[in-house]
């Protein structure tokens, strides 16, 4: 019976254990929607993602227009419409093998 190196076992196990970090760590897809039409938006029209909201005036006296797109995690697009995802980012799985899933939705 042949015996296994130690370093053929060292190699397989750190790559198995490398893909089960990547698969657990990934993020979902996101993409930015308008959120009553379900369809989807250039990133642009989601803004930056800052906290701010209403239309106002920049700096140099021009309107900053409200972003009228919301992020969209998970799903698929078909004909530039999304779904099988959610607004939520918490409620889309998108861990991999051996992962838990944690936190509300």
């Amino acid at each position: 019976m042949r015996r296994l190196r130690s370093s053929t076992v060292v190699l397989g196990g750190m790559g198995v254990l490398a893909a089960t970090i990547t698969a657990c760590g990934s993020e979902p897809d996101k993409r930015c929607v308008d959120p009553l039409t379900r369809e989807q938006l250039p990133r642009y029209e989601c803004g930056s993602g800052s906290s701010g909201s209403g239309s106002g005036t920049g700096g140099s006296g021009t309107t900053v227009a409200t972003p009228r797109g919301s992020y969209y995690y998970g799903g698929s697009v078909s004909d530039n419409k999304v779904s099988g995802g959610s607004f939520n980012k918490s409620a889309v799985d998108s861990g991999g093998f051996g992962c838990s899933r944690t936190g509300g939705g």
